[in-house]
């Protein structure tokens, strides 16, 4: 099990900050193991988090792939994906991701997909223009370099030179219609569809028994990989 995740409330500045993410990890869970631990605080370090918070989380995901990159022993020979989502005193969402771990938002009912899955085939003109291949071989999914199943991840030194590390960012206002956000790591995805993922954690009213329902449920469908999930539900 290489999943790491985080899902608490903090106070900062006299705001009410919901922090919530999967972390899944590749090749050890040490690189996870230091997103845990870092990349939240090094988003709300940053002097710019109230004023700008788009720059903030972009800054803190590069500042941190560079320290996993720099530290020793070897740190970064592992590697992690991240969706991270930040809910800013019940009104405000931010949603960031790097590789293939999923955020999905419930409006009214319908399954809104709030990251995107960084996939080799889908980032292929990237990786070729950094001098990498992507291999498609009968039988498995499409792989940078005949190797990571992922087309932007923390960590990763050997592949870094062909992968990106910059997330793609949404934000959206929580109102009355909001229902629920989940989040969780490509084991679920592989076998229900976002719409299926909100539809099972609608009918579990507390949060944790609907999360503990939707992994069941991957394990039921065969999900061969691991697996990490978190529901929010908001209080409309």
């Amino acid at each position: 099990m290489e999943d790491y995740h985080v899902a608490k409330f903090a106070q900062h500045r006299g705001h009410e900050l919901g922090l919530f993410a999967i972390y899944d990890g590749h090749l050890g869970d040490s690189v996870p193991a230091y997103l845990q631990k870092h990349l939240f605080s090094n988003i709300l370090k940053d002097e710019e988090f109230w004023t700008n918070p788009r720059g903030s989380i972009s800054k803190a995901y590069e500042q941190t792939d560079q320290a996993i990159l720099t530290h020793t022993p070897g740190l970064g020979r592992g590697g992690s994906t991240a969706v991270t989502a930040i809910l800013i005193d019940g009104r405000k969402l931010w949603v960031a991701n790097i590789g293939d771990s999923r955020a999905v938002l419930s409006k009214e009912g319908q399954a809104i997909q709030m990251s995107i899955d960084h996939e080799p085939n889908t980032e292929r003109g990237s990786i070729e223009n950094r001098g990498g291949f992507v291999s498609n071989m009968p039988g498995d999914v499409a792989r940078v370099n005949g190797q990571l199943a992922v087309s932007r991840a923390f960590g990763d030194k050997n592949l870094k030179s062909h992968l990106r590390s910059d997330p793609d960012m949404k934000t959206v206002d929580i109102d009355s219609d909001t229902e629920l956000l989940i989040l969780a790591s490509d084991g679920l995805w592989k076998v229900m569809s976002n719409q299926e993922a909100v539809d099972i954690a609608k009918k579990t009213k507390d949060p944790l028994r609907a999360a503990k329902r939707l992994i069941t449920e991957s394990l039921n469908r065969d999900s061969k990989d691991d697996i990490s999930c978190i529901v929010v539900r908001f209080k409309g």
